[in-house]
């Protein structure tokens, strides 16, 4: 019996191995991302493929096998595919339900027929991205953003901006950018260009502009063009203040902070389909607000939700300090690891930006804690109509794999769960299936969320859709 499980083990990794080859080429080629249930097999080992199929165990109530799926990208690597993303995962469990009596490669074919032939996106040539600011999520914006150049078509980070922190700014800038203490080693190369201020990364040119403010600025002497400028820094969150990033070279601004005013703010998967051609000026919200509303908006959708209260428990942040020392907020100015720190949240009132329909039936409050990355949400609700514990997790598990908000909102079943387990999530939220309590119409709801990662994710996915890059997901429906 153990030489059996050995002997299968050994063979899936043989299949692992074969993938990647296949996967790679379709991304970097085709500008196609391979994915199994909404995680991206692209640049994966042999053992995180593996893991990936069998993560889908957690929700639903059985593992997803590798033999089934690599017929399905043996197909796909045949077929003359334009940009798009793949979910090969969905796929092979769909050919195993259909009835049709097609072959694997007639199926996988016709599942894909939108980016095939004539129907294939045809690209203009890459997008410019300039990020100003890079701090955390400056940083980790410029890690997904390298990761994602695939062919070169897509986004492409080209530019920097910071101000000067001394002679050796730029070798420790890249340093920062190589290793991260919470989210580890840049997953490839980086080396400097000291002569023209340029940090390369997996053979993206990166240049590091100097600046104080942004009307120091004209992007068009370096090259870049009609370029999505991602403000990191907070610095400015209206409109006005924003408007001064609109500078030669630059035709859209996305800040990454609640945005004030007039401006949109923008959760991906729940109102990004609201952005219209002349929006120049928006906001991604806050991570909390991110990581909420997708939950929020899963359960008003369902049951209704008649009011509620968000209690955070939100990982310390550099806005904190180390010890005890002024700061202009309360609470926060007491020692970030040694303290828990009860402080207010905008999340709440942000929620009626995204979600109108619940404004004023939210209230919210946040702890900070002594841990540097992942936080918590613990949605407490009173819902329109009555359920069952059971009903609510099938209907959130369903909603995890198939609704349009399957890349915000993640599922996990394991009764050992903690919050370092959620470091590097892509999701908005994961919902934890075990703590989750359920009393008629009262729902108590708890969500983990990377609020680093996790948010940086989704302010990649607001830029994609604005610049077009947003890639057709099959199978559709």
């Amino acid at each position: 019996m153990t030489s059996d499980h050995f002997a299968t083990w050994k063979s899936r990794e043989a299949l692992a191995e074969a993938m990647i080859p296949m996967i790679g080429h379709l991304y970097r080629e085709r500008d196609v991302t391979v994915l199994v249930h909404s995680r991206s097999l692209v640049n994966k080992s042999v053992i995180s493929i593996l893991k990936t199929h069998r993560y889908v165990r957690q929700i639903e109530g059985r593992e997803l096998a590798i033999e089934d799926t690599f017929p399905i990208l043996q197909a796909l690597a045949e077929l003359d595919l334009g940009p798009a993303r793949v979910d090969i995962g969905r796929l092979a469990v769909s050919y195993a339900e259909d009835s049709q009596g097609l072959s694997v490669e007639e199926y996988t074919a016709k599942a894909v027929e939108g980016a095939t032939g004539e129907n294939k996106i045809v690209q203009e040539g890459p997008r410019d991205v300039v990020l100003y600011g890079f701090g955390r999520i400056g940083r980790l914006l410029a890690r997904l953003l390298v990761e994602k150049s695939g062919s070169g078509n897509g986004l492409r980070l080209r530019a920097v901006v910071v101000r000067k922190g001394g002679e050796d700014d730029l070798k420790k800038r890249a340093s920062l950018l190589r290793r991260d203490s919470i989210h580890g080693q840049f997953n490839g190369s980086i080396h400097i260009d000291a002569d023209n201020n340029t940090i390369c990364a997996n053979g993206n040119t990166i240049k590091v502009i100097y600046a104080n403010d942004p009307t120091e600025i004209d992007y068009t002497d370096y090259g870049i063009d009609n370029a999505v400028l991602i403000d990191n820094t907070g610095k400015w969150r209206d409109r006005e203040g924003l408007s001064k990033h609109l500078r030669p070279g630059v035709s859209k601004v996305v800040l990454t902070a609640p945005g004030k005013g007039d401006v949109k703010n923008i959760v991906h998967g729940v109102n990004h389909e609201t952005l219209r051609d002349d929006d120049n000026i928006l906001s991604c919200a806050s991570c909390t607000t991110n990581a909420i509303v997708p939950a929020l908006k899963a359960i008003n959708d369902e049951y209704g939700v008649e009011h509620g209260h968000v209690e955070t428990v939100h990982s310390f942040t550099n806005d904190q300090n180390l010890l005890d020392n002024y700061h202009k907020g309360n609470r926060r100015g007491r020692s970030a690891p040694l303290n828990m720190v009860l402080t207010e949240t905008g999340a709440a009132s942000a929620v009626a930006k995204a979600l109108p329909e619940l404004t004023g039936h939210i209230s919210g409050s946040s702890i900070r804690v002594p841990t540097p990355d992942v936080s918590m949400a613990i949605l407490n609700l009173t819902m329109g109509k009555e359920t069952t514990r059971e009903e609510m997790l099938d209907y959130l598990r369903h909603t995890s794999l198939h609704s349009t908000m399957k890349r915000q909102i993640d599922f996990v079943a394991s009764p050992d769960s903690v919050s370092t387990d959620f470091v590097g999530s892509r999701a908005a939220c994961i919902i934890d299936a075990n703590a989750l309590i359920v009393n008629g119409k009262h729902v108590v709801l708890y969500a983990w969320y990377d609020n680093e990662f996790g948010y940086s994710c989704q302010v990649v996915r607001v830029v994609q859709h604005i610049t077009g890059v947003e890639y057709p997901l099959f199978p559709q429906g």
